[in-house]
């Protein structure tokens, strides 16, 4: 379930604009989802080969060059979706625990 999740929130983050790997994880951070780059990267690669991603390599002042993420429209369309299931899924959720407290 945390992997359909992170997917899910990786991509929310990149459909705001383009934006490089250490930027996603300080974000994920930020919400309390510890994830490191041995998780994120490979992530990142399989979210691309599966044509959802694309990249932007962008010079860096202060070292190599940085490879900035954006998503394709296959990954807005996906995230589209992903968003429904979201909703359908926090909507049960909501049921059950009405359900439970009655």
């Amino acid at each position: 379930m945390r992997k359909g999740i992170l997917e899910y929130c990786v991509l929310s983050i990149i459909s705001r604009g383009e934006i490089y790997a250490s930027d996603i994880i300080a974000e994920l951070r930020s919400a309390k989802l510890l994830v490191v780059e041995g998780t994120l990267y490979p992530l990142l690669t399989r979210l691309k080969n599966n044509g959802l991603l694309s990249y932007n390599w962008v010079e860096s002042t202060s070292g190599p060059p940085r490879k900035y993420y954006t998503l394709t429209e296959d990954g807005r369309g996906i995230l589209s979706q992903l968003d429904q299931t979201w909703q359908e899924l926090a909507y049960a959720v909501g049921i059950s625990q009405k359900g439970a407290n009655s």
